[in-house]
Formats: structure tokens, sequence, C-alpha cells
């Protein structure tokens, strides 16, 4: 893998003069890595505070034991806003956000209820504030396997949703780690058709094992699901690596929506460290794409945590996506000071699992507060869900259908 290294030149700064034909030159060789991004900058924070409920909702939390977990006792009233594993940006300054499994693993999370929170983070105050949401289910029975509750509402016994888009029809995809499937949704969160496997690539947790041995190890399936910007593709990124390919490399395959059903063209993403995993993904254009990669370290032992441009064409030829590093999670300029932080500001969270493309060169980024149990912030106390953007230092010359 080719590690590309960015030189600004005179032509560059001056693209907007340039003929459509140099400009497109330009923007080509700005992909084949030309241009290097420094440190990127802070330019927007605010918070949603870790014991947040849903109003009215139902008690969860029965088999994570009483804690306290952070300070944190359980059983809980209420459903907990948490575990922000995917991100969509209604263009409305609303953003819905998926809750992922719940506690972990299936066995403590079978009154956690799937949902999709829709919330409204304001920079200005610095406050996120949660507006609505709707419970992810089944009424229709396209799932043959038997699911936790008698209403068909699934659980986190049931799935481990962590990755979300939303289609120009408004209905929702999301990527499941436990099977791992793609599953579709209609607007209010109604299961439209039977979860889509993918073939060969089997988790712990996949119902349908029958006894023979999984390819993946346990909730390591769909973490990333990007739209393509031509709004019939779907690319699930798998979490972990398939039994049988080089550790540290993730598959990266894509999806037909109007035929319903994988196309066979896949990519291989390999991390900078096999101990490493990625967080979410998201479209720049047709071949390239947004991923965060991170360890899992938080607070003071949080050491890796990235946004890397990854391109498909695979300029050096050497089977893999070519990468550019584009931000450091735990390097962000912040000269305003944003947040109450430093001049030098830290996202030192476990599981870093959302982003979202806003412009040519801002991005908004949350992170997964695997509430009680994640403490990366202070240490003692349970994370609260952080909304924040940063401005990178060059332009990504994105395709205008990627902002959408």
């Amino acid at each position: 893998m080719r590690r590309l290294s960015i030189t600004v030149t005179a032509a560059a700064l001056t693209l907007s003069l340039a003929s459509p034909a140099v400009a497109d030159r330009e923007r080509e060789h700005s992909e084949y890595g030309r241009v290097t991004y420094g440190q990127a900058t802070l330019t927007g924070f605010a918070s949603l505070p870790a014991a947040t409920f849903v109003p009215g909702s139902e008690p969860s939390g029965s088999a994570i034991g009483t804690g306290p977990f952070n300070g944190v006792s359980a059983p809980f009233a209420d459903q907990p806003v948490q575990g922000f594993s995917g991100v969509v940006n209604r263009h409305d300054g609303t953003y819905d956000v998926l809750s992922d499994n719940g506690y972990g693993n299936k066995a403590n999370s079978a009154d956690f209820l799937l949902r999709v929170h829709r919330i409204k983070p304001d920079t200005r105050t610095g406050r996120v504030t949660v507006v609505g949401g709707f419970n992810l289910s089944d009424p229709d029975h396209h799932i043959a396997f038997p699911l936790t509750r008698a209403d068909r509402v699934l659980t986190g016994a049931d799935f481990d949703v962590e990755s979300i888009v939303r289609t120009a029809d408004g209905t929702y995809w999301t990527g499941d780690e436990f099977g791992p499937f793609l599953l579709h949704f209609s607007k209010s969160g109604r299961l439209l058709q039977a979860p889509i496997p993918l073939e060969g690539v089997q988790a712990p947790e996949n119902p349908y094992l029958n006894g023979a041995q999984p390819t993946l190890n346990s909730s390591k399936g769909f973490e990333g699901l990007v739209r393509g910007v031509d709004g019939r593709h779907l690319y699930p990124l798998t979490e972990g690596t398939v039994v049988g390919d080089t550790p540290g490399d993730l598959r990266f395959s894509e999806f037909d929506i109007r035929r319903g059903k994988y196309t066979g063209k896949r990519f291989v993403y390999r991390l900078e460290s096999t101990d490493n995993a990625i967080g979410d993904a998201t479209a720049v254009d047709k071949h390239r794409f947004l991923v965060i990669e991170r360890d899992g370290g938080q607070g003071d032992t949080a050491e890796f945590k990235r946004l890397y441009l990854a391109d498909t064409r695979d300029h050096n030829g050497d089977g893999l996506v070519d990468k550019t590093l584009v931000a450091d999670l735990l390097n962000l300029a912040n000269p305003k000071g944003l947040g109450g932080f430093g001049t030098t500001f830290r996202f030192p969270f476990q599981t870093i699992e959302d982003v979202v493309l806003l412009d040519d060169r801002t991005l908004a980024v949350l992170n997964d507060n695997n509430f009680p149990f994640s403490s990366g912030r202070t240490p003692g106390q349970p994370d609260n869900d952080e909304f924040i953007t940063i401005r990178l230092s060059a332009p990504l010359h994105a395709d205008k259908r990627a902002l959408r």
C-alpha cells in the first residue's frame, strides 16, 4: 500500500481560474495524493448528557448487573439514548442517529429496543436535543428466526445494527454485525424485506450457522455502510477480517439496490494495525470514501483515532485501497477553545462510529458512548454523546451528490 504524500502547487492554488480540462486534471492529481492534509480544525462542539432517556419508554439494562458503572446504577426505568453507531444528515439542522445493540452482546441486551433517534445539535449553545425517533420492528414477519419479543419490536438480542444510510425514497438501510445482514426499513422503522446475508461471511451470532464454523469473530460484521453517490449501490464494510483473508484486511463489498443482490465486486481496506477497527465510512465520490479507523483505547490510553480518505482505484496495484490521512481526531486545532477545551482538542473515545460530510471541507463526527460503560472524556464518569464538526486543511473535491 502506497502512503500518499501531497504537495500543493501553484496550479492547484489557481484551480478556480483554470479551464475545465485543467481543473479536472488537477482534481485527478489531488486524488492521486499530491495534496498533503495538515492538522484539521475543530469548528463546532455540542454534547448530549450521558443520562438521557426516551421519555415514557420501557425499562432497560436488567441483565448488565447493578453496578455502579462509572457511578451509574442499573437497571434503568427507561431506554437510554445511547450508542450512536450511525448518522444521517437530514439537511434541516437535524440528524438521524442509530443506536446499536445496547449493552455489548446478545445476552445482556434483550431489553434494549433498537431505535433511530432524531437529534438537533446546536454548536452555539453546545447542546444536543433529542427531538424524536422511532423503534425498529418486523410486524410483517420478514425474519424467519425467532425474535425476542412477541410484538416483533427488535432488540439488541436480535441484531447489532451499527451503520445506517437513507436512500432517495426516504427508506433506511442498516448494517448489522450479528449476521452480518443488510436490513431495509421504512421511514417509520418497519422492516421491508428479509435480512440479506453476505455469502460466505457468518459471525458466531448468525442464526443460520446450523453447526457450521463462523467466518468472522463475534460482532465483527457491518460496522460501516456507505450509500454510493449514484444512489443505486451500497457498500458495507466489515469491522473484522474474514477467515482466510490476510489479518487486518477488511472486505468492502458492493450491493445493488435495484437488483437486490451483491454484484460480486469488492475492495480491500487494510488496517494500520491488526489491533485497530473501523468505526464508520461515507462516500466522497464514486471512487473515494472517508473511513474512521481507531484503536480500542479511551482517555489517556487512546493513541489512534483517525480519518482516512480511501481510494478504491488502487493506483499502485497492490490489491488494497489507497489511504490518505485527512484528520487525526486526537490532534485537532481548537483556536477558539470550543467546548471549554484547550487549543488542541482530543476526541478520545473508545468507539468513534459516525462521520458525515457537510461540505467539501467540513465533517461531522460523533461517538458511541457505550452507556454506561465508557469513560474516555472524564475517568469515572460515563461519556456523553458528543457531536463535533471539523474543517479539513484542504478540500476533498467531493462529488456534489455525496452532500445530499
